[in-house]
C-alpha cells in the first residue's frame, strides 16, 4: 500500500495533472479577488470524500504502525537481539510520528475543503435569491 502514490492518484483523478500549467481559469467562489479555480458543491464534497478515503488509510496504517511495535521482540535474550529491536522501535517510532503528521494534515485540508464547500454554497444561494 502506497499511501502518497494512492494520495497522488486521488488528487489527479480530481484535478489532473498538476506538474502542467493550467490554462487560466475565472474565480468561482466570494471573498478575496486573485485566481483560482471554480468548483461547484457537488464537486467540493466529491473531493472531501476522496481525502476522507485517505484519513481512513492512513488511519488504518497508524493502527498497523502501532501494533507491530507492541508485537516487536527480540529473537534472543542477547544483546545484539536487544539492540536489532530497538533500532527497529526508533524506526517505527519515525513512521508513527510520519504518519501522526499526514493524519494531521488530511484533516486540516479536509476542514478547509469543508470551509470551501460551505462557503460556494453560500454564495450560490446568495445568487439564486438576487435572480429570482
Amino acid at each position: 500500500m502506497n499511501i502518497i502514490g494512492d494520495a497522488a492518484s486521488a488528487i489527479k483523478a480530481v484535478w489532473g495533472d498538476l506538474t502542467t500549467p493550467p490554462e487560466p481559469t475565472v474565480y468561482g467562489g466570494g471573498g478575496g479577488g486573485g485566481g483560482g479555480f471554480e468548483m461547484s458543491p457537488e464537486e467540493l464534497q466529491a473531493v472531501i470524500g476522496l481525502w476522507e478515503d485517505e484519513l481512513k488509510k492512513v488511519i488504518e496504517d497508524g493502527e498497523k504502525i502501532r501494533r507491530i511495535a507492541e508485537d516487536l521482540m527480540p529473537p534472543g535474550r542477547d544483546e545484539a537481539s536487544a539492540s536489532y529491536v530497538d533500532s527497529g522501535i526508533s524506526s517505527l517510532i519515525s513512521l508513527q510520528n510520519q504518519n501522526d503528521s499526514m493524519k494531521m494534515y488530511i484533516e486540516g485540508y479536509i476542514e478547509k475543503l469543508q470551509i470551501a464547500r460551505d462557503k460556494t454554497m453560500a454564495t450560490d444561494a446568495a445568487n439564486t435569491m438576487r435572480t429570482t
